[in-house]
């Protein structure tokens, strides 16, 4: 039987200590919010101040998500973005199965 090559990625976490792992999953999601955010901003080609501005959320708080900055800001402030880029619905997942939440309630200022 041959053996399966691992990806650059398996290595990269092999080589790493759970403590290590568990610290680059975290700032992964980070990142991970942070480019969603500016590829969905370049393509609706809105700024910083728009953004915050229609969203109804403070300038500051847009630069620190897009920029992975700020770690900790309000779930509304989140879903006024989410929302304000076009999405209508956040999944979460629990034990296998994803459950939506619908940001239709939230009205765009």
């Amino acid at each position: 039987m041959t053996k399966k090559a691992k990806s650059t990625y398996e290595e990269f976490m092999e080589a790493k200590t759970p403590q290590q792992r568990r610290k680059f999953e975290e700032e992964y999601k980070e990142f991970a919010l942070s480019e969603l955010i500016l590829a969905l901003m370049e393509r609706d080609e809105i700024s910083v101040r728009k953004l915050a501005k229609i969203a109804g959320v403070s300038p500051t708080i847009v630069q620190e998500m897009r920029s992975g900055l700020k770690k900790n800001y309000s779930m509304e402030s989140f879903y006024k973005i989410l929302k304000t880029l076009g999405f209508d619905q956040f999944m979460v997942g629990h034990n296998g199965h994803f459950i939506p939440i619908d940001l239709s309630y939230l009205n765009k200022k």
